[in-house]
């Protein structure tokens, strides 16, 4: 991975820093369709079922609610104080639960299971202790040395008492928010959140047990200098968590109505937005970070930097992850299943989850079936995002197909970044160099079939590259 200046061509990266998807699934969340309902969901899960080996189960659990807006936010979340609304919602959720817990074999393991949101500690921590003993009583939870119980933390929102409570519930991993620490940049993004409440959050984690921690940053955000942010990666770097993930700031106003509070005016240039970049790459690798992938970093002895120096990292919706042998079940309103060859996602709206719920169904209003075609591409795309290479002869025996042939536009399409130097061609297949590893999202973009439809691209519904 590229560390300085010099090694960086900021022409190079300028002219890459395009839309497109951030392949947390391939094919991507737009070209899921209605079509696709509750009675498929049953059929994908009865069909995984059969597999002579049983695959292990992921859960994610999503918590929608916040108390205040966060104006750069592009989640689905419902912004509220009232706290019964926790417990009307779990209410549903663990309808939820025992409709889909049904539909598995109990041989099935939940090795992974995470709360994201929203804000997951909207809900108290007797609240999350009883949701995951009943996700603990539904499912077959692992009880192996790698089995992740995760959480999204706003530190702004618990105290470390509150924090050795949820370790006592099983938690292992958590994920804190923090963005910037500068002032001037959280008055204009509405969060305001101090170094101390942060650090004592994430010593109460190290104090209980929590055997990682990540931190969220973003570059880019309104009012963000170079002088700033750094000291904000300062701040963050001698907390020293496990993990570091650097977002770009996606500006879509027209598709995200909190951004619309945001003043373009006060967003970075996109030359100042590179640097901040550059900036962060340079200070973390220094500290000793491995750079895992897109926005990600971990240090050398995390399980993240472990799995992809095995060859079994992994990404989907939670992002990077160590379980690759898994099916994915979400829950929640909004949440996304991946289960055998099909997506299926839960309503968007609230409304709708809790309609489908009282009605004893189960929450599904869009999905996809994967074609044979997508599941070659999808496996292609993972491993590029994961490993940084495409492994063309292991694709040609597994697939039966002769690469070049196959891939004859998309390999066109890559010519240039060639070119340009972002990958290289040998014999053991096609790899990102330390440059391209920055634009692993254009060079999947090459493999997409679906970006050469023009209904996929009739309207900005991605962040840029950079």
């Amino acid at each position: 991975m590229a560390t300085n200046d010099a090694s960086i061509d900021r022409e190079l990266l300028e002219r890459y820093d395009r839309p497109g998807p951030r392949y947390t699934s391939y094919p991507t969340a737009p070209q899921f369709r209605e079509g696709f309902g509750e009675s498929d969901l049953r059929a994908a899960i009865d069909a995984s079922n059969g597999d002579p080996i049983p695959r292990r189960l992921s859960v994610y659990v999503h918590v929608p609610f916040c108390t205040s807006p966060c104006f750069y936010c592009g989640c689905n979340r419902v912004i509220t104080r009232d706290r019964t609304r926790g417990d009307v919602y779990l209410a549903r959720l663990y309808r939820e639960i025992t409709l889909v817990a049904q539909l598995f074999d109990r041989d099935r393991d939940v090795i992974q299971l995470h709360f994201g949101g929203g804000t997951p500690n909207f809900l108290s921590t007797d609240q999350l202790r009883e949701c995951v003993d009943r996700l603990q009583r539904q499912f077959r939870v692992s009880d192996a040395p790698d089995r992740d119980i995760s959480i999204e933390l706003d530190p702004r929102f618990i105290t470390p008492a509150e924090v050795a409570e949820l370790a006592c519930a099983g938690f292992n991993r958590a994920s804190l928010g923090v963005q910037d620490f500068d002032p001037a940049v959280q008055r204009a993004v509405n969060r305001i959140q101090g170094v101390d409440e942060t650090r004592a959050v994430v010593e109460a984690c190290r104090e209980n047990g929590v055997r990682s921690v990540n931190i969220d940053l973003i570059y880019g955000l309104p009012r963000q200098t170079l002088h700033g942010f750094g000291q904000t990666l300062d701040d963050v770097l001698a907390m020293r968590a496990d993990r570091l993930a650097v977002y770009s700031y996606a500006h879509l106003p027209d598709l995200f109505r909190p951004q619309r509070q945001v003043n373009a005016t006060d967003l970075p240039s996109p030359d100042t937005k590179l640097s901040l970049l550059m900036l962060a790459i340079q200070r973390l690798t220094q500290a000793g970070y491995v750079y895992i992938g897109m926005d990600h970093f971990a240090l050398p002895d995390d399980d993240l930097a472990q799995a992809q120096a095995r060859g079994c990292l992994h990404r989907n919706f939670m992002g990077y992850t160590t379980h690759a042998d898994s099916d994915l079940i979400g829950l929640g309103v909004s949440a996304i299943s991946h289960i055998g060859d099909t997506f299926s996602q839960n309503p968007r709206d609230l409304a709708s989850w809790e309609i489908a719920l009282d009605d004893g169904r189960l929450p599904v209003f869009r999905g996809l079936h994967l074609s044979d075609d997508d599941r070659l591409r999808a496996d292609l795309i993972q491993t590029l995002m994961c490993q940084g290479k495409i492994q063309i002869g292991a694709l040609e025996r597994r697939y039966g197909i002769r690469f070049g042939d196959y891939f004859r536009s998309s390999m066109a399409k890559l010519a240039p970044l060639e070119a340009d130097g972002l990958v290289k061609l040998d014999s053991d297949g096609i790899r990102a160099t330390a440059q391209g590893r920055m634009l692993l999202r254009n060079i999947a973009m090459c493999f997409d079939a679906y970006l050469d439809k023009a209904a996929a691209v009739a309207r900005p519904r991605f962040s840029r590259a950079i």
